[in-house]
Formats: structure tokens, sequence, C-alpha cells
């Protein structure tokens, strides 16, 4: 026993963090390989994040961000390390002290506890952000339960505020919502908990059903408002986290108005759209039936009454923006107790923000492209990638020749629509498979990354109206087997960041609803 725990004692784990920029990859790749154990670090690129990082060829990746992997399956550790925020925490091992633990039968799950301080580390990453003056946030994370768990536990420690997030389970509801290992728990569902017993704490949760958000302090957050005396609300909080977004619609009226009724219910829902003309403005720029509108030219409306927000409406002229929530996206802010309206101020935060479009952009005629694909002998001669940490894919390697190619898709396109369903809110693994049940014909709506960022700076939903027809002309070639939307095993694909715009999953438009005595309804 105590030979082991000297060579335990003689083994050294080291903490890499990567740290990349807009459109970089972390510059490795990660295998498993035969007659090898673990996840391996392989291919470390010269200068990439990874080197920067001091990561070597044939580390074993311990520990990412705080949970122990090396049992995991190799492809929930993949997605683990597309999916994080970055920067990301590596916990790794070399070569041979990982070999020499084996052979020697030394827990590797109790050396990674055994990892170094990171108190030094933390405080050299508070005092950078505080010379760059960018002051880190508290961040909202909406959890959905899976098999009757939301994957995490909670603990106490001695000498702290609060509860922390502890045991997270690997690709589990709180890791998938962006929750991090050791987060402080400071509200649940809006309500503030950081004096409750756990037991208390554990009982809102319970009540919550199977959703549930949490405002939560990551220790760099924590010691920033700490050491400022700082008063922490929910306003501050960075909403990037959230999966369900608000969408900006810019309206131009036509010779018969808007084409949509705006309706006041007296069941707490607030102002609904209803009665969308399907050739109207309304159904052209995105706008859905039962779209609650929450703002008007920027100017919050929730409060208003049916008048003074028809009258809003009006005085806008030709053109007017909305702001509006589908009923999911609606729940879960209500839940959180904070107005959509907050997601217009907070969008374009430092690390989600976009190229600046000139004055003269809309002499570009940014549009999106639909494409009709059919099917080649090898497939649709493309690959999907995702996006680091958000929902939503983009084009990769487009075959010169294939079907993407023929079809007009191009390296970097940001995938919108798949066969007329919006996706760009939709995980990785959803949009293949929609692509995989497709057949062997493919429409999708695409953006290049110079488009979207346009739309995103104006705030406006991408929809196939936007796009040229397609032609007569891609109905008829050959059609085969196969697809090639997947990740290769034994690389991590450059996920790249984009600004965001809407990411709500398509819904059917223009369904009736009834006039009743406790309605009021306005045609736009």
């Amino acid at each position: 026993m105590c030979t082991i725990y000297a060579e335990m004692m003689s083994l050294h784990p080291r903490e890499c963090t990567l740290a990349r920029k807009d459109g970089e990859n972390y510059g490795f790749c990660l295998r498993i390989e035969r007659f090898k154990t673990g996840h391996l670090i392989r291919n470390v690129e010269k200068d990439s994040p990874a080197e920067k990082a001091g990561l070597k060829d044939g580390d074993r990746i311990l520990k990412i961000n705080g949970v122990f992997i090396d049992k995991e399956d190799h492809g929930e550790v993949a997605d683990l390390i597309r999916k994080s925020v970055t920067p990301v925490l590596f916990l790794v091992l070399d070569d041979h002290s990982y070999e020499s633990a084996l052979k020697e039968g030394i827990s590797l799950e109790e050396l990674a506890e055994k990892s170094p301080n990171q108190e030094q580390t933390e405080d050299l990453q508070l005092v950078q952000s505080e010379e760059s003056g960018t002051a880190p946030q508290p961040h909202l994370c909406y959890l959905i339960k899976e098999k009757n768990s939301y994957g995490f536990s909670l603990k106490s420690s001695t000498g702290q505020k609060g509860l922390f997030i502890v045991d997270l389970t690997p690709q589990g509801p709180a890791m998938k919502a962006g929750v991090q290992p050791n987060d402080r728990l400071i509200e649940i569902n809006g309500e503030n908990v950081e004096n409750s017993t756990h037991e208390e704490v554990v009982e809102k949760v319970k009540k919550s059903g199977n959703q549930v958000v949490f405002l939560l302090l990551d220790k760099e957050t924590d010691q920033y408002y700490y050491r400022r005396n700082m008063e922490l609300t929910r306003g501050k909080a960075s909403l990037r986290l959230l999966p369900h977004k608000p969408r900006n619609i810019e309206l131009k009226k036509g010779n018969t108005g808007y084409g949509f009724y705006l309706r006041m219910e007296q069941n707490g829902k607030g102002h609904l759209i209803k009665d969308i003309d399907s050739d109207g403005p309304a159904a052209k720029a995105g706008l859905r039936d039962n779209d609650i509108l929450v703002a008007v030219n920027g100017e919050p409306v929730e409060a208003l009454d049916h008048e003074a927000v028809v009258e809003k409406i009006r005085q806008s002229g030709e053109n007017t923006t909305l702001l509006v929530v589908d009923e999911e996206t609606d729940t879960m802010y209500k839940m959180a107790k904070i107005s959509p309206c907050l997601y217009c101020h907070t969008i374009l935060e430092p690390h989600l923000s976009i190229a600046k479009v000139p004055m003269h952009a809309e002499e570009e005629n940014h549009k999106p492209r639909l494409c009709k694909l059919i099917k080649g002998l090898t497939g649709f001669g493309f690959r999907l990638n995702a996006i680091n940490n958000i929902p939503g894919v983009f084009i990769k390697e487009v075959k010169k020749d294939g079907p993407a190619d023929i079809a007009g898709l191009q390296d970097d396109d940001i995938v919108i629509e798949v066969n007329g369903t919006n996706v760009e809110n939709e995980e990785y693994e959803n949009v293949v498979a929609r692509i995989q049940e497709s057949g062997n014909s493919l429409t999708l709506l695409v953006c290049d990354k110079k488009a979207y960022q346009h739309f995103c700076s104006q705030k406006k939903a991408v929809t196939a109206s936007m796009a040229d027809p397609l032609s007569d002309s891609h109905d008829e070639p050959p059609a085969y087997a196969e697809i090639q939307a997947t990740e290769p095993e034994n690389a991590l694909p450059g996920p790249q960041e984009r600004g965001q715009i809407t990411k709500e999953k398509q819904q059917g438009a223009g369904s009736q609803a009834s006039s009743s005595s406790s309605s009021e309804d306005t045609e736009l």
C-alpha cells in the first residue's frame, strides 16, 4: 500500500486550459488506439491553442472541466469537448506516467482528485479579466429532466455561502444546459436560494417538475463580485446558454396592412399574433400564429393594454419591428422571472460580438440560399460540423463536382432549414437524422457567414422567403444511397463561433382562433 501511495505521489497530472478565437480549431486530434488505453492526444499543431496550453503527443485526458472521463465512451468525450464553453480545462497525464499508473494498479480517478491547486491559475484569470475591462457574468441555465434526473448533485462547502453543483453526469441534462462543476447556485426559477438549506433547495428543484432555471456563478465570477462588493442580480446574467431565443421580426406594410391580427386574451398570455395571412408581410418575415408580442420597435409592451400596443404599431408607419416569443420561450423566460426584452440588450455580448456591417451593406444584397441535392453514388458530398456549445450545424468539406457542390453549397454555410424545417436550435445529431430520413432528395436553406452576420446585426429571422426560388433544373438527377454527414472517429472538428439569431423550431402558421368575449382582436 505504501509503495502504491509513493508511486501516486510521484505522478503529476497537468492542468491545460485551451482557449481559442473565433474560427479557430483547438489544433489536436483525440484518438483511441489499439493496444493503448485511454483518450490520447495526437497530432498537436504548432502554435495551436492545444500547443500553447501545454498539450503533448501521447497525453491522456483524465478530466474535462472537472469531470473524470477516462472510462467514458470516446464519442461522448469528443462531444463533451466540442460542446464545452471555451476556455475548456483539461487534466492530463503524460504517456509514461499513465502507463506506469496502470502497471502499478493506481486508481486514475483518485490520482485525478489530487490535481494541482487551481488558486494561482484562477487568480491570474481574474486579474486578466479585470485588466481587460470585461466583467465576468453569472449565467442562466435551463435544465430539462431526462430519465427522472437532472444529472448533478449538490454540496455545501465549509466557510462558503450557498450550495455548489458537483458530480455532473457526462452529457446529462445539467451538462447539456451549460452547468459547470462547482458552480454556485444563486437562484432557482428566479428565487434566491443562497441562504436556503440543502433540504429546502432539493425540495424547490423537485417542485419545479421536469424543467428548472438556475442562476449560477463560477468561481471567477463569484470572486469578481465579492471583491467589488457588487450586488448580484439576474439582470446582469448572460443569456447565451438559454436554448430558446426571442425573435426580432422586421415588417414592411403591404397593400392590406401587415397581414395578421393582434389579440389580447384575458388568460395571462399577453398580446397574441393570430390569423396570419399566408401571403402577407407577416408570414414572409417569419411571424407565426400564437407568437406572443413583447416589444414594438425596441419598446416593451408587455404591461400595455391592447389599444396602446395597436397604436404603437400604427404609429410605426410603413415599417415596424416586433420582438416576439413562442409559447415555449415565453414559459422559459417567465420561469426565470426575466423579460425577453433583456435578450435585446445582451445579444451583442463581447464574447459573442459579430462583424460590424457597413452602411452600404444593403447594396451587397445579402440572401440565404435554397439548395436542392440529389444523392449521388457516394452520398450528398459534404460533411456537417457542430458549433461550440450552441445548437445548429454548418457545412464542411463540400466535394468538388458532387451533389452538394452542384447544388451550390459552400464550406462554412450555416444550415437554417432541412426540408422546410428550421433547425437552428436543434442538436447536431437531430439534424443528421433529418438528413438521413430525407431519402435521395434533400433541400437545405443555408446562409454564408457574411450574410448570416448581416441578418444577425439587423436582428432579422432568416426564412426561405428571402431566398431565390429553386429552378426546375434541380429535379431530375439520378438517385443512389448513402450519406456522409458524420464525424470521423479520430478527429475533433473545428467548431466556429457565429453571431446568434433566431433559433426557434419551425411551427405551422395560420391556424385560426375563434374570437370570444374574453379577447380583443385587431387586424394589422
